[in-house]
């Protein structure tokens, strides 16, 4: 090889390289890299930066549930621009978590921010995740900007009509304070991570989730919310529906009743975990992240007698 060829094939090499290392950046904070998805009528789904947004457009004003990482809150205004030019007067937070809260702090000063009563408890304290380790809290940099202010306990409407909001709690699961978003009229939930995607879902014992309890709090929500046809996820790149959500429970309570039955016959939450296999019944369902899911296998046994 000549030596024209062969600094050719460095540099080449090296293009390779960069565009590789490209690729894999997470992307900039930018209204650019959102993108905006209509629900039905004015509801809305911002996706992106994060935990999916809904955006629900009232009389009143625009109701916003979740606002994404650090650095992605004045994006997410500047996207909900290209949609309404109504104000943002409240923001409804689904859970504790970094990627659904983060973007309060850049909410105007008079908009309302409400989330369940153990969410609001834990978000100037969040600092972490179960099984996946330390996370930032922009609240503790912030002096306490953009915390919710305004809990709720079982159930809480806001409004009415065309505008009505219904939020309500069924108990742990993904966290200790996961709240489910309905728009009645629009018979759509945002159910957060709870129902994140089709896959294993985090079990963040240290913010008050449950291994155990999961499942049975999953089917509360498909149960005692009727009438919703559609639903907001977590982290999904579309709509699921209620009867998703109810596979999915199944499918969180096979592997429970699995790592269940792994330490009845003394072995570890790895050895449970490096034993299953996703039941070919679960269509579309991910291989779980081992780490994690070596976590959350943990998270039951200790939660098992």
């Amino acid at each position: 090889m000549t030596r024209i060829s062969t600094l050719a094939a460095v540099v080449a090499a090296g293009g390779i390289s960069i565009a590789v290392a490209a690729q894999q950046q997470p992307p900039q904070p930018s209204a650019g890299n959102l993108t905006v998805d209509k629900v039905k009528d004015n509801l809305f789904v911002i996706r992106g930066g994060g935990g999916n947004t809904a955006v629900f457009v009232t009389s009143n004003g625009v109701t916003i549930v979740d606002t994404k990482n650090p650095g992605w809150g004045q994006p997410l205004l500047d996207k909900i621009k290209t949609v309404t030019d109504k104000p943002v007067t409240r923001v409804i937070n689904t859970h504790t978590h970094y990627d659904h809260v983060s973007g309060n702090v850049a909410m105007p000063a008079t908009v309302e921010i409400i989330a369940h009563e153990n969410t609001v408890k834990m978000m100037p304290n969040t600092t972490g995740v179960g099984g996946i380790g330390e996370t930032e809290n922009v609240f503790k940099a912030s002096g306490g900007k953009g915390l919710a202010k305004r809990g709720f306990r079982d159930k809480l409407t806001i409004g009415s009509g065309a505008d009505q909001i219904n939020l309500y709690y069924f108990g742990p699961a993904h966290t200790g304070g996961d709240a489910f978003v309905e728009f009645a009229a629009n018979k759509v939930m945002h159910v957060g991570d709870v129902f994140p995607n089709k896959g294993l879902p985090i079990m963040d014992n240290t913010n008050g989730g449950s291994g155990v309890q999961y499942a049975a709090t999953v089917r509360k929500a498909v149960d005692g919310v009727k009438g919703v046809d559609t639903l907001i996820n977590g982290h999904t790149t579309a709509q699921t529906t209620p009867a998703d959500m109810r596979e999915f429970a199944d499918f969180v309570s096979d592997f429970v009743l699995h790592v269940q039955a792994a330490k009845k016959a003394g072995k570890t939450a790895a050895q449970a975990v490096a034993e299953w296999q996703t039941p070919g019944k679960y269509k579309g369902y991910s291989a779980p992240n081992i780490t994690r899911a070596n976590a959350y296998a943990q998270v039951i046994m200790d939660e098992s007698r």
